[in-house]
């Protein structure tokens, strides 16, 4: 078995054609006509081939036309609207460096499920040239993918090409080893840092949402978290809890606390046992140094983290994610705000669909009651955007003035429910209308 390994090991070394540095990298050679070109997302942007292909980008356009690049979160600045003039933008939503790009027109969003990523790499966005970041190889040979597996396998298995950059700040994710399937064409070695993304300060808003929060997990539950100030709060609130597991899309500095402070132990999961599992790391050097070697994350594909199969084997499943804004009656906008697009349908309905089918399991939609310093507020009577979490599917929707609990509840009772907990500015007009509409 061990001699097998060795010999397919050696066979893509083979195939495989190493540089050192990203600066001047022959993406000319590699690339055709009508490339669509896919790369990792958030701390896995693999920064050195990504700003070499930008710069290069009028040369390529002048030779081969409009390329197209799959964007998703991108938070390294490289990404630019200026880009536009020599590449086609498309992604599943849009956040980080994305946003700018879909105010600007520029960005071609696919509003699918995050579990439906695979599926539309493999149809509509099959890629053609994949570029991903590996760790260093260990004593044996072997690379990992570092900070995420995530949907980089699936895309890298329909590539023509793939290209990998190898730099030694990337942890080394013994769960995550690459795979003998994925052939490597081109090693890149580079001394670049990843992009870190640091959590925004908290604000006394969300301190009071994630201590009501806190109140609805139970020890013992399986968590799954969205990202930002919000949900970094929630973890510092779940402090005193005991035995929580871990599976979600994105394992966050405030969660790895969580682990390292014995808060985590995940020995009352429903499968996974011990183990944290995440499709992805995002976050500072200390969450990459922390998941360096650790056999107890688990970082997997998409058919792990978002499909229902793996999702109906947990236990006390607890949703917590947010939104832009939730109608009366329980409806979820997470996608577009003031009418710009800045944000995604991404795993929440996975999520919150497999929280409420779980034994023992809780959904909550976590928002502040207002925004524009309490101007707007975000509990209203009519969504300005699209509907990306029914209000059939919604559970508990909590701000900081209080929680709402839908579950079964009649449209009459959710609307009273919803505007008591809108901010008191805010309340007697929904009120209102909840009266209008038979409250």
């Amino acid at each position: 078995m061990w001699h097998e390994a060795r010999r397919k090991l050696y066979m893509r070394e083979i195939v495989t054609k190493r540089h050192t540095g990203s600066e001047n990298f022959p993406f000319d050679s590699v690339l055709r006509s009508g490339d669509r070109i896919c790369f990792g997302q958030g701390s896995s942007e693999p920064v050195g081939l990504l700003r070499e292909l930008l710069l290069q980008g009028q040369a390529l356009h002048d030779r081969l036309g409009r390329l197209e690049l799959f964007v998703g979160g991108s938070y390294s600045g490289l990404i630019r609207p200026e880009h536009g003039a020599w590449f086609d933008f498309s992604g599943y939503g849009a956040f980080g460096d994305s946003t700018a790009l879909a105010h600007a027109g520029l960005l071609n969003i696919h509003p699918v499920h995050y579990s439906q990523i695979p599926a539309l790499l493999e149809s509509a966005l099959r890629p053609d040239v994949v570029l991903l970041q590996l760790s260093e190889p260990d004593h044996q040979g072997r690379h990992s993918l570092g900070v995420a597996n995530d949907f980089q396998l699936y895309a890298a298995r329909q590539a023509r090409v793939v290209i990998a950059e190898v730099t030694k700040y990337a942890p080394f994710s013994p769960s995550a080893l690459l795979p003998d399937d994925v052939r490597i064409d081109h090693i890149v070695q580079t001394d670049l840092p990843l992009v870190e993304i640091p959590c925004p300060a908290s604000n006394p808003t969300a301190e009071r949402i994630a201590n009501q929060v806190a109140e609805l997990v139970t020890s013992g539950a399986t968590l799954q978290m969205g990202v930002g100030s919000l949900m970094d709060a929630i973890c510092r609130a779940l402090k005193s809890h005991r035995e929580l597991g871990i599976h979600t899309g994105i394992l966050t500095d405030g969660m790895a606390d969580l682990i390292m402070s014995g808060v985590v132990t995940n020995a009352r999961k429903g499968s996974h046992a011990g183990l944290s599992v995440a499709g992805s790391l995002l976050g500072t050097r200390q969450l990459f140094e922390f998941a360096h070697h650790n056999a107890d994350i688990c970082l997997s594909e998409i058919n792990v983290t978002h499909a229902a199969e793996s999702l109906n084997k947990q236990l006390r499943l607890c949703s917590i994610n947010s939104a832009v804004e939730v109608d009366l009656t329980g409806q979820v906008n997470a996608e577009v705000g003031g009418s710009r697009y800045i944000g995604a349908v991404g795993g929440q309905v996975d999520f919150v669909r497999a929280a409420v089918r779980s034994p023992g399991g809780i959904s909550i939609i976590a928002l502040p009651s207002s925004a524009h310093k309490g101007k707007t507020s975000r509990i209203v009577s009519h969504l300005s955007g699209p509907v990306t979490t029914a209000r059939s599917d919604v559970d508990y929707v909590v701000t900081e003035w209080g929680i709402a609990r839908l579950r079964g509840r009649s449209l009459a009772q959710r609307m009273r429910d919803m505007a008591a907990i809108a901010h008191p500015e805010h309340r007697q007009g929904l009120l209102g209308a909840a009266q209008r509409n038979g409250a």
